[in-house]
């Protein structure tokens, strides 16, 4: 059974409540469309009801609920703004929050926050910093995080790996390389990962000197008391990954060799690692898995398609579990 399937069979029948801000782009209209007619989410799009439909001529929507936020009715707006306002605690004006709502990922944060859906997508249209500052500031992180991360899952055939963080963090201190563990963690159980944890670097116990790679050093060290499943570092790709490579660089390790949850240094070098993976290793890539956070958001690339959409939205549902 493919990844999606598995992951259709766990959300079938939920009616998982799914909105989508950018409602009237064509590529989300079409994933909703589908996600509909499959009965696997309950998709909501926000936007104008005229151009939804007008843009949405060649897609059944009949099954997809449409929310117009600018005729939203004025109790249930008159509750949202109470509830933003009391979650700002005093640091914008009733006015400021009024005009966040007007724009349509606030407008979506809100709902998932007030539990009157169960995530939110968006990305399709808007940068990454639009999708993820409402939830930062209104969602925010899950009780014990500092942060949130970014994941990709990998899948090729029936290995699956995840890389974190691939799209938030521009660097990380050891805590934060752990926090990071954390999260990809549970991201790996929710997908049937087992999971063992290597803490990367361009060193493999103490092969190389230097404050980048102490650091992945401390890492490991503290998450022997952190986690509870299997971890070690600091372990170069090839220790991690390949049995014979682990004998010769690290024959110590119970994780070397057989790693399925990579933490990355650095954005820079978990970015540019699930790419290499991707479009060399021929791994499909399923994210920017958005981890940490209270509630699911999920962002999507400005350069994705309807199966993005699609993928992206059945994740999400998987998150709400």
């Amino acid at each position: 059974m493919s990844l999606l399937d598995e992951l259709k069979a766990k959300i079938n029948g939920l009616n998982k409540r799914i909105v989508f801000p950018e409602g009237d782009d064509i590529r989300i209209i079409e994933a909703a469309s589908r996600l509909a007619d499959e009965k696997l989410i309950h998709p909501i799009l926000l936007g104008n009801p005229e151009k939804i439909a007008a843009n949405a001529k060649d897609f059944n929507l009949d099954n997809v609920e449409i929310l117009d936020i600018d005729n939203y009715p004025k109790d249930d707006y008159e509750e949202m703004l109470d509830a933003l306002e009391e979650r700002r605690n005093g640091k914008n004006t009733r006015e400021q929050l009024a005009g966040w709502l007007k724009d349509p990922n606030y407008f979506g944060t809100m709902l998932v926050y007030m539990d009157k859906v169960d995530g939110m997508v968006s990305g399709a249209a808007h940068a990454t910093g639009d999708t993820v500052r409402p939830a930062l500031q209104i969602i925010k992180t899950k009780p014990g995080m500092r942060r949130i991360s970014g994941s990709f899952l990998l899948q090729k055939g029936d290995t699956r790996y995840v890389f974190a963080d691939c799209a938030i963090n521009l660097d990380l201190d050891a805590a934060g390389m752990v926090e990071v563990a954390k999260q990809s963690v549970i991201t790996a159980k929710q997908f049937n990962i087992d999971p063992k944890v290597a803490f990367l670097s361009f060193s493999t116990k103490g092969s190389a000197k230097g404050d980048m790679v102490t650091k992945v050093q401390e890492a490991a060290e503290m998450a022997k008391s952190e986690l509870d499943v299997p971890s070690d570092g600091e372990l170069q790709f090839d220790a991690a990954l390949v049995p014979e490579v682990a004998k010769s660089k690290a024959p110590d390790s119970k994780v070397a060799g057989n790693a399925n949850v990579f933490v990355f240094p650095e954005l820079q070098s978990g970015n540019i690692g699930y790419k290499i993976a991707q479009r060399l290793g021929g791994f499909e890539a399923f994210g920017p898995l958005l981890q940490g956070l209270a509630k699911p958001v999920s962002d999507l690339s400005r350069g994705c398609v309807a199966e993005d959409v699609y993928n992206v939205a059945i994740i999400n549902a998987i998150q709400s579990l």
